[in-house]
């Protein structure tokens, strides 16, 4: 098998020449920042802006009160009113209440960053502060603070997915354990964090340079808050620095940077502090979990009860990491009897956001724990548990209550990572630590990972479109509605569309992100760029490709049944030859003139969803599926841990995937090495906390811990496949698997780190002080 071509501007990038939004020169740039609230709650009275007005550079000052009658409320990116939920209005600066500290209240535009800064701490705002909800649990009380008074409480929707008899299967099970388990708050932290670079052109069209993961739905939102046609409005996304989420649309401050350039009538530049960054918080969840099960370590029945705390909700899609942590369940187990409910509720914190993960890690750390306690339990290898406990592999597709698994070998992907791992050196080798009085462990976990989810009622689809064209020359440009935060989807595209047309790869040039450009697209997110858009380019080449092998057979004089293109050389089975570049030359020159090539150019129009997985209305057993591929791995863990400082050290970690077919490795390879990192700073140190106040504690990277490279060991990684029968290429999604298997690997590790004090620790992060603590809990 030839190796895997190279990233597209992978040298540019790692030599540090590659431009993003902040390297972006406008002539006349102009600056915004933004005055926030200091309250968790409260309302607001008026705004004095005399001193901010007054400052160096400043062009203007605008208040919440002045937006609301410029520029309409915040389009919901998918609202919980799609599903029964509560929802609500929300403009893009506060104009009568604000719902969590650093709300943007007003904005200042000025020719400097500095003096901008330095105006928005001018702006003094008179506040009648309210009662907070702060905490999930205190929000659902009744008589709890409502954060929004229109509310008659803070619930936004429950959600529930429920097979088989659950009573029986609890009354009647041998054995039965419960235990809570709880996910912090924490985000993503891409390379550059947000920004937008707005400005209105003479002929009224705004022109929007914004790191965004989105560019056609993000234009939607524009074109509907400034009551203008879509085509009135360009948004172009630049190289990002990572995503992860943090940069789907629905923020205030995208509107905000829009209206200001056109109030001083010049372009308007904001970009993200890191401060502001850590404000976007995701996956603060808390599990109350049963599990009944037998002698031998099956499972008969689950129950879970998830508290999922969404912050001040907002219009962006991260309270449907709620929605996706309950459709998880019961994860990659065949278990008869199940309810799982997610409760999504608000309390006066920033919004939830999309995060790698989106819910999954939250119930795969809930699952993975609950089979651990079986396996503690009944004293049996967590390993053989999980073999008895698969969906096996003959019963693909799988349905449960919630959605249909595509394809899996879940035990043989164990069975891998058991063996890449050294399995029986490490549980060999935490024997001999305990004898030495050391506190070592080993955890085991395995992950499912629904991928490209379609949501009908927003701008959050299973589908995509591509267009491929060849010009004259045999040159092939691909636009495409998906686009990369940094992953090099664009060069896997761009490999699949030479293989189908039978081109150099260096001959293929992908376009994505420019909303003047490309076809109207859901942009990046749940795995879908190589999966939606990677499938329409294919299916728009292979379109091109029959025009060309019909025009080739009237060039060699051949059965168009015998050309075959590759190596940029259309051949026939007699071996007749003709470069690529001169068929394509010879089908613009010729065709309709001469008999037989009728196609005057080669370009096609695509989409594609893997509709066959999809069902959005119930069936006769009332199931349906917004997943249409699960991807899986499993992952195998050593750590120990310091019993008198609760630290934790990993000393080595070995994972499995299987993501369907591979298009290229390397880029998969980063992907899940990417994706285990990020985990692994889930599980032992990023938290962002708030205090009793209600106010933000981690405002920086000294107080909010993301993992070095001299805190991880060497990664061994390992791939198994199983094509999806249900898309085209049999690709599942390698964006998002990697990160809930760490989550859990690790907690488990350390778990059975600290077994043997008769201490366990259910709340994450497995920082120093929450394992210190259970420890000392546990030996007093």
């Amino acid at each position: 098998m030839p190796d895997p071509p190279r990233r597209r501007d992978g040298d540019l990038i790692l030599s540090g020449r590659g431009d993003y939004l902040d390297d972006v020169r406008v002539p006349g740039l102009t600056y915004a920042a933004f005055a926030r609230s200091p309250h968790p709650h409260a309302r607001v009275r008026g705004f004095r802006t005399a001193a901010a007005e007054a400052c160096p550079g400043v062009l203007r000052v605008l208040t919440g009160k002045e937006a609301a009658e410029l520029i309409g409320p915040i389009p919901h990116f998918v609202s919980p009113a799609n599903i029964g939920g509560k929802s609500a209005e929300f403009e893009c600066l506060a104009s009568e209440e604000v719902h969590y500290v650093g709300q943007p209240v007003a904005a200042v535009v000025a020719t400097d960053p500095g003096d901008a800064e330095a105006a928005a701490e001018l702006i003094e705002v008179d506040y009648d502060v309210l009662p907070a909800a702060l905490h999930a649990r205190q929000a659902l009380t009744p008589g709890s603070a409502r954060v929004f008074s229109q509310w008659e409480d803070n619930l936004v929707v429950r959600v529930a997915f429920t097979e088989g008899d659950v009573a029986g299967a609890f009354e009647s099970a041998p054995h039965v354990l419960r235990d809570r388990v709880k996910i912090q708050r924490y985000g993503t932290s891409p390379l550059e964090p947000r920004g937008y670079i707005a400005q209105w052109n003479p002929d009224g069209r705004l022109v929007i340079r914004a790191a965004t993961q989105m560019p056609h739905p993000l234009r939607s939102a524009l074109a509907a808050m400034f009551d203008l046609p879509e085509t009135a409005v360009r948004v172009i996304a630049p190289r990002l620095g990572g995503a992860f989420g943090h940069k789907f649309h629905g923020f205030p401050e995208e509107g905000v940077v829009c209206l200001l350039s056109r109030l001083v009538r010049a372009p308007v530049k904001w970009l993200e502090r890191r401060e502001d960054a850590m404000l976007v918080g995701a996956r603060e969840m808390e599990h109350d979990l049963s599990i009944a099960f037998d002698g031998d370590g099956v499972i008969l029945g689950l129950r879970d009860s998830i508290v999922c705390d969404v912050g001040a909700l907002g219009t962006s899609a991260g309270w449907g990491m709620a929605f996706v942590a309950a459709m998880t369940f019961p994860g990659p187990y065949r278990v008869p009897a199940y309810e799982v409910e997610s409760l999504v509720v608000v309390t006066n914190k920033a919004p939830w956001n999309g995060a790698r993960g989106y819910g999954k890690e939250s119930a795969c750390l809930a699952l993975e724990r609950a089979v651990d306690l079986v396996a503690a339990e009944l004293s049996l290898d967590p390993a053989e548990v999980r073999r008895r406990n698969f969906i096996p592999s003959t019963a693909f597709p799988y349905w449960t209550a919630s959605k249909r698994l595509d394809s899996g070998d879940y035990e043989t992907v164990l069975d891998k990572a058991l063996t890449l791992s050294d399995y029986p050196e490490l549980v060999e080798g935490r024997r001999q630590a305990r004898a030495a009085g050391r506190l070592a462990g080993v955890g085991i976990a395995f992950e499912l990972t629904p991928e490209g989810g379609d949501f009908p009622g927003g701008l959050a689809r299973g589908f995509d479109t591509s267009t491929v064209r060849m010009d004259p020359s045999g040159s092939v440009t691909v636009l495409t509605g998906v686009t990369s935060p940094g992953t090099g989807n664009e060069t896997a595209i761009a490999q699949l569309v030479a293989a189908e047309l039978g081109v150099s790869f260096d001959r293929v040039r992908v376009v994505q992100g420019d909303t003047d450009t490309t076809p109207y697209g859901f942009g990046n997110g749940s795995s879908r760029p190589l999966n939606l858009g990677g499938g329409a380019a294919v299916l728009a080449a292979r379109e091109i490709r029959e025009k060309l092998v019909a025009a080739a057979a009237v060039a060699l004089e051949c059965d168009p049944a015998s050309i075959s293109l590759d190596q940029d050389t259309a051949v026939s089975d007699s071996g007749a030859k003709m470069p690529i570049s001169d068929l394509a030359r010879f089908v613009y020159t010729t065709s309709i003139a001469h008999p037989g090539v009728p196609y005057q150019h080669l370009e096609a129009t695509r989409s594609y969803a893997p509709e066959q997985n999809l069902l959005h209305q119930p069936d006769s057993a009332g199931r349906t599926s917004s997943y249409p591929t699960f991807s899986n791995s499993a992952h195998v863990c050593a750590v120990e841990v310091d019993e008198y400082t609760g630290q934790v050290t990993l000393a080595s970690y070995a994972a499995v995937d299987d993501c369907g077919v591979i298009v290229n490795p390397v880029l998969v390879r980063g992907q899940l090495l990417g994706a285990i990192a990020m985990g692994i700073g889930g599980a032992l140190w990023e938290e962002a906390r708030y205090d009793d106040r209600g106010h933000p504690v981690a405002t920086s990277f000294k107080n909010y811990l993301v993992p070095r490279s001299v805190d991880l060991p060497p990664i061994r990684l390992g791939h198994h496949t199983t094509p999806s029968p249900f898309t085209l290429l049999g690709t599942k999604g390698a964006g998002e698997g990697g990160v809930a298997g760490a989550v859990a690997a690790v907690c488990n590790a350390v778990n059975d780190a600290i077994a043997p004090l008769g201490a366990r620790v259910s709340e994450m992060p497995l920082s120093g002080p929450n394992v210190l603590r259970a420890i000392r809990e546990a030996t007093r």
